[in-house]
């Protein structure tokens, strides 16, 4: 595991050299050049995953591995900010989900991006991307983490505008910073408070089960909840913003206006789940010092999953249906962590939710690849000119069918078996809310084959654009392998890897629950090839543009107009504009003032430096004998 820093130091170094020499290197070498490092660099975290989950276990329990750390800035004995790499299970997981991912669309993106201006640039920024990430992942200490995932958002931000003579790109870069950002400061305090009482950053001593972390905040309280708990909610919205739970979803659907790849790489597997990975690094945090919060962490995931699922079923641009159907499956992940005890079969939540992490990934970057194809093939991103498409995308056609299937929880695809045990962790949670997300499973297979029959069965509306074509070959390697993925990921037993007190925990599918979410799931499929399976269907569609709430979801339930009424009606108009009035009219005019004054009254007595010897000892007498007669009246 001491090959662990090659993993942060490989895709650093192809920053810095592609960045450096893209005015001297060819767009094709540069790609050429970040991918064999970046399949290098998987080829580490490989291995690296392997010799640990193959070392002996202590107590039937994989252990932490601090295997690099350094001491960088040094505050008192024990609260010091470290650099190091901390390998434990889910971040072994990370790193095998991050390299592979990213590997894709480096492979990718040599044929989708050929020809672009910036390709050089555009490797670079990937690169960074991806170091960044992974340090995140692997990071020693909470303030080494927030680090990396102050650098992610940057990085984020400079993929999505990476199309910088658009607008829409512009702005979009600019709202998905701005919005993290917010949510990142609840999410900087909470590190301070947590330091605070810890007096510790080190992710070891936070993580250890009854290790007494935080025993000081126990007896403090504010407004009636402990000092443990408002630190930990306070960091839960900083997870909540990077992956875009409600009301912090808005960024991530206008972020589609970056490459598709690129959507596949940050706002499918990598980037958003960040979230769930920090609520799931703390989760034994969670447990000891503020259970009360997990409830409430599944109620906004279970909310956040309703709202997008709703969303995505209108949706006409097929990369805003998958940009919302990731934030309705990152609900399903924060939803079973919220439900998971610790240890056990009470920890199901927990393995279910990193389980998901995983497929998830996967076989949303071969949806949103995939799509990416239909793109190039179509020159468009809206529904209405495509159609019949598996004629001339046969192979793109068989391979996001297999990823619609997996995604819409169909045997024996594995979002089948990740999404079973989400539903059964939730089940025995509350029968209430486990019925809400089996719902919501059944609007994930509606609006997923709604989006597999409009692109590849139903006759296009316009026929305008040029025909079809199937997508490069250097797109069918990423395609292929993450197809094999999603079909063979079910079967890997997780629970012997990951699991929330590191003990084996044997996953076994409850038939009773996974039969009727089979059932469900073959309705929304049902339902979805009625409405959109032949052109005959499409008055049956057209039904539904008259309806409010279609109007409602497709405007995104006007989130984002209140955002921006209460951006620039109330925060501008009611408290930036008047506090700029103060500032130029009060303050400013205040210091004028004061400039005015001194000139005015240097004019005024500039006269009396005449230069004549006569004048100052007039000048001089006369106050003489002011001061002499104030004297004498004194």
């Amino acid at each position: 595991m001491e090959y662990s820093i090659y993993v942060l130091l490989l895709p650093m170094l192809m920053f810095l050299l592609i960045g450096l020499t893209q005015s001297k290197l060819k767009g094709q070498t540069a790609g050429l050049i970040g991918t064999l490092a970046m399949t290098v660099t998987t080829l580490v975290a490989y291995y690296v995953a392997y010799q640990y989950f193959t070392t002996q276990k202590i107590d039937g329990v994989y252990g932490k591995v601090v295997e690099y750390n350094w001491v960088w800035l040094q505050f008192t004995e024990n609260l010091h900010i470290d650099l190091g790499v901390l390998l434990d299970p889910i971040s072994c997981m990370m790193l095998v989900v991050i390299t592979t991912v990213s590997l894709m669309v480096h492979i990718y993106s040599l044929g989708y991006m050929k020809g672009e201006r910036g390709f050089a640039r555009y490797y670079a920024f990937l690169s960074l991307f991806t170091f960044s990430m992974l340090g995140l992942v692997v990071a020693t200490n909470i303030f080494q983490m927030y680090i990396f995932w102050e650098l992610v958002g940057v990085s984020s931000y400079l993929l999505i505008g990476f199309y910088y003579t658009k607008p829409a790109a512009i702005a979009a870069s600019k709202k998905a910073f701005i919005v993290t950002r917010f949510a990142d400061l609840g999410f900087l305090i909470g590190i301070l408070v947590l330091s605070f009482y810890s007096q510790t950053f080190d992710f070891v001593g936070l993580t250890t089960p009854n290790g007494g972390a935080l025993s000081s905040a126990a007896g403090v309280s504010f407004l009636g909840i402990s000092a443990a708990a408002w630190a930990l909610g306070l960091i839960f919205i900083g997870g909540a913003g990077k992956s875009a739970m409600f009301p912090l979803h808005i960024w991530l659907p206008d972020a589609m206006e970056g490459p598709t790849p690129v959507s596949a790489l940050i706002h499918a597997a990598t980037m958003v789940v960040a979230g769930v990975f920090l609520v799931a690094r703390l989760f034994p945090l969670y447990i000891e010092a503020a259970p009360q919060l997990l409830p409430y962490i599944a109620y906004v995931g279970a909310f956040t999953s309703l709202f997008a699922a709703i969303i995505a079923c209108v949706q006409s641009d097929i990369k805003r249906v998958l940009a919302f159907s990731t934030i309705s499956q990152i609900g399903f992940m924060m939803v079973a962590l919220g439900v998971s005890g610790y240890g056990g079969h009470d920890g199901l939540g927990y393995v279910a939710s990193m389980w998901h992490l995983f497929t998830h990934a996967m076989f949303k970057a071969l949806l949103f690849l995939g799509a990416g194809a239909v793109i190039h093939a179509v020159h468009s991103n809206e529904m209405e000119h495509m159609g019949g498409l598996r004629k001339f995308m046969p192979f793109t056609h068989i391979t996001f069918l297999v990823a619609c299937l997996a995604i819409a929880g169909i045997p024996p695809f594995s979002g089948f078996y990740s999404k079973d045990e989400i539903l059964s962790a939730t089940y025995m949670f509350s029968p209430v809310l486990f019925g809400l997300m089996a719902a919501i499973a059944g609007l994930t297979a509606f609006y997923m084959f709604r989006l597999y029959f409009r692109i590849f069965w139903s006759t296009p509306t316009d026929t305008s654009h040029a025909t079809p074509h199937e997508a490069p070959k250097v797109m069918y390697l990423p395609l292929v392998l993450l197809a094999v993925v999603t079909f063979f990921a079910g079967f890997i037993p997780f629970g012997e890897f990951v699991t929330s007190d590191g003990a084996d925990y044997h996953v076994h599918i409850n038939w009773a629950i996974g039969g009727p979410s089979i059932a469900i799931a073959a309705a929304g499929i049902g339902i979805a090839m009625f409405m959109y399976f032949k052109e005959k269907s499409k008055p049956v569609v057209d039904l539904q543009h008259r309806n409010t709430l279609y109007r409602a979801a497709y405007r995104r339930f006007y989130i984002d107009e209140v955002y921006m009424f209460i951006t620039k009606k109330i925060i501008f108009n009611c408290v930036s504009k008047p506090i700029a009035w103060f500032d130029r009219h009060v303050v400013d005019g205040f210091m004028n003032s004061l400039a005015w004054g001194a000139n005015k009254a240097s004019d005024d007595i500039k006269g009396l430096q005449s230069g004549q010897v006569q004048q100052y000892a007039y000048v001089f007498v006369l106050g003489a004998l002011v001061l002499a007669f104030i004297a004498i009246m004194l």
